[in-house]
């Protein structure tokens, strides 16, 4: 079981994203994501995204707000990815030459046309329109094959 953060740090009608084109072996390769990552010992949610919105960005958020959960069975062939899903409109920083990839800040409503994974675009919206919820998407070789969502 793998636990994970993944932030979308939005400034007015634009949101900050990652195009992953540096890093060899990426099972991300060539998508865009918001920034986040696995958790270290110890850590908080929260502690979890501030760090690595920083580490990935240069950006210290503040007052991260957190949407809802995503497990996401077997997703890397090996573990179940569960994943901690923020929003961050308070921020402070330059952005940096980031080693993952990319960053850009989109217009909010170019981000469904990115190359983004098929449940982005599903929980995307549900991010934006401030909803939280509990979800689960199941992928195959890298498709979507079905998902799974409540809403509180």
């Amino acid at each position: 079981m793998q636990l994970a953060t993944l932030c979308y740090v939005i400034d007015k009608d634009k949101t900050l994203m990652l195009h992953r084109i540096k890093k060899k072996n990426d099972m991300h390769e060539g998508k865009w994501n918001g920034l986040g990552g696995k958790f270290e010992q110890g850590e908080t949610p929260e502690e979890c995204v501030i760090r690595e919105v920083k580490e990935e960005s240069g950006l210290l958020i503040k007052n991260p707000k957190m949407h809802g959960f995503i497990t996401f069975p077997l997703f890397d062939g090996m573990k179940d990815w569960y994943v901690f899903l923020f929003t961050a409109r308070e921020f402070e920083g330059k952005l940096i030459d980031s080693s993952e990839g990319q960053l850009e800040w989109i217009k909010n409503e170019k981000l469904l046309e990115l190359n983004l994974w098929e449940g982005d675009k599903e929980f995307i919206s549900w991010l934006l329109d401030d909803k939280f919820f509990s979800a689960k998407f199941v992928y195959e070789n890298g498709k979507l094959k079905d998902y799974k969502v409540y809403f509180y």
